[in-house]
């Protein structure tokens, strides 16, 4: 398997839990709305680095990462990177809280709608820019 295969695979899930973040949504169920589109956004931005040759390293937010390889990217892409980094940074800090909450932290009392809006925005436009990032990609350059 390649870096791309997997990619490719990434993206092949990521479409596909974006149409679950509507049903959650419908159904005020917002803290799985944002556990969820994490998740999106997560295998969004390690295929965007797997596409470059860049082995994602086992966390949820490679933000960071995706900013260090920005020069690997050109265009809309490249100019996106940001804000992917940043959604992917403030959904990886709710990641926990929102699936299993804590002892002073209810998680389906917690987050509102206009939060689950917003985490359902970031999904679509990390797919949306890994897509693009696929149809672009150069072969991966060493370092």
């Amino acid at each position: 398997m390649t870096n791309g295969t997997l990619a490719s695979s990434y993206l092949i899930k990521a479409r596909s839990r974006l149409k679950i973040l509507t049903v959650l949504l419908d159904d005020d169920n917002y803290s799985d709305v944002i556990r969820e589109a994490q998740e999106i956004v997560e295998l969004a931005l390690k295929a965007m680095l797997r596409q470059v040759g860049v082995e994602p390293p086992h966390v949820h937010d490679v933000g960071a990462l995706l900013r260090q390889h920005r020069h690997r990217y050109v265009g809309d892409v490249a100019t996106q990177v940001d804000t992917l980094a940043e959604a992917s940074a403030w959904l990886r800090k709710d990641r926990e809280f929102s699936f299993c909450g804590d002892i002073d932290f209810i998680p389906t009392e917690q987050y509102t709608r206009v939060e689950a809006q917003r985490a359902i925005d970031d999904a679509q436009l990390a797919v949306k820019v890994a897509t693009a990032a696929s149809a672009c990609a150069a072969p991966p350059a060493d370092g």
